[in-house]
Parts: structure tokens; sequence; C-alpha cells
């Protein structure tokens, strides 16, 4: 059974690149946003777009913008302190306002359910989050997947590409700590491929964790893309304090995925 109608709820940095790559192969997108002056801009792009507001306690959209053969969540959890904790109350306003609508449902999280406690984790490690966005985000998949049978959920590691260039992360900053520390990174080009190859495969009811499979020290790393970008190189200390590797078995052993952004 083909899955070409999708709906994104959050057209974000994410969110938009993904609609524009699906409208290019043909699917039908509907998308989201919170503000009324981005509709315009989501129309100019093909996009079916929708606004959509949520809170903890309610959600304002229209229900035809559930209706999608698989919704994408792509909405990260705000900074701000009140509306972090809200994070997984809000998911949970919306997996209701999806239920019976939407065929499939991927929520977009974050490797940030794991905290640096020097070891490799893949999608078989039990989450152990020690950041305040880290805690939420994994609240809000334990109610994915209690409200929602068949859930999926995309972990994204560090995101880069255009206007999140790394050289800019650490220019000209001295004595970064931990420099010997693995990087854990992933460019958008692929991020948008591993959600594109779920769709394709139909690979849906899994984690994956959508890190490029290489993890240079951040070093070696966030010098070379300061250089590359004409800025101040960073200098670190060369140390490896608190670190993580994130790889992933779903990513290859599902999806077949090569990754196209070398790290």
């Amino acid at each position: 059974m083909e899955t070409k109608n999708i709906s994104i709820l959050g057209c974000g940095w994410f969110g938009l690149a993904l609609a524009k790559k699906l409208i290019s192969l043909n699917y039908t997108v509907k998308g989201s946003t919170t503000t009324p002056e981005k509709l315009t801009a989501l129309r100019a792009e093909n996009i079916d777009s929708y606004l959509v507001n949520f809170t903890a306690d309610a959600i304002s959209a229209d229900a035809a913008f559930f209706e999608a053969d698989a919704l994408f969540i792509c909405i990260p959890p705000k900074r701000n302190s009140t509306e972090l904790q809200d994070y997984p109350q809000k998911i949970k306003s919306i997996l209701q306002a999806a239920k019976d609508k939407s065929k499939q449902v991927v929520l977009i999280s974050s490797t940030s359910v794991y905290a640096d406690e020097n070891e490799i984790v893949n999608e078989e490690t039990p989450t152990n989050p020690d950041t305040g966005s880290g805690k939420v985000v994994a609240a809000a998949e334990e109610i994915l997947h209690q409200e929602i049978q068949n859930a999926t959920v995309i972990r994204f590691a560090g995101l880069i590409g255009p206007e999140r260039n790394p050289g800019r992360f650490f220019a000209g900053k001295t004595n970064v700590p931990n420099g010997l520390a693995s990087v854990n990174l992933i460019h958008q080009v692929d991020a948008v491929g591993v959600a594109l190859k779920v769709l394709e495969k139909q690979a849906f009811g899994r984690i994956y964790h959508a890190c490029a499979p290489s993890h240079p020290p951040k070093m070696d790393f966030y010098v070379a893309a300061a250089k590359s970008a004409g800025l101040a190189e960073p200098q670190f200390i060369a140390e490896k304090k608190n670190w993580k590797i994130v790889e992933s078995i779903n990513v290859a052993k599902y999806l077949a995925y090569d990754f196209e952004v070398e790290i």
C-alpha cells in the first residue's frame, strides 16, 4: 500500500526541507505553521498549508490536516522552561487529534535522550537523559508508544547543513573542553534521506538513530569546519571526559540507507 499523502506538523528547518523533497517526488504534502504570515510561503512551495496551534491543554487545527497516510511530528521542545515542561503533554494532544485520522505517526526525536556516559548507544540502549530537553523528549517518546500502535521514532543527532554551518559553532573560542570526544552529527540531506527511506520502505514501527557513521574527535572536526568556512579556528583542550557514540542498528538493517554527507 502506497504512502503518498503526508502531513508535516512543524515546517521549520527540517520539516520544510522534508516537505520540499517529498513534493519533488510527487507526494501530496500538508504542512503546518503556527504563524499566519508563513502560510503564503508554504503555499509558494506547493505545500497545502494549515494554521495549527497547540498548548498542553488544547489544539486548534482543521481536522483535515491530520487525515494522512503518515504524520511527521517535527516540533522540538522550546527552551523556555514553562513550555519545555509542557512538551510531553503537547505531544499527547497532537496524538489524540491524529487518532483514527493519521495511518502512521513518525515522531522526530533526538539523541539527547542519552547522556554522555562514555559508551556506545544504539536503538536497543535504554534511554538515560540528563538534560531538561532530553528528559521531555524521552517522556514524549513514552507517550507516543502508549497512544499509538506501530509508532515510529527517528532520533536525530546534531543537525548541520544550510544555515547551520558547524564552522560557526566554536569559531574563535579558546580552551574548549573535551576536544577528544567524538562528534555525533547528521547533515540535513541525510536527515531528510532517512525519513524518506522510512516512507519508501514502509518501515514503520521502529526507532531509528539518524546519525552519520563517522565520529571524528570534536577538535579535528570543528577546527576543519572553521577553516573551511574562513573563520577563526577554535582551540580545544586535548582531553576526553564525557562522551557517547551514537550508532544505529536499524538504519542499516531495515532502511539500507547510504549516507551522502561524510562528517
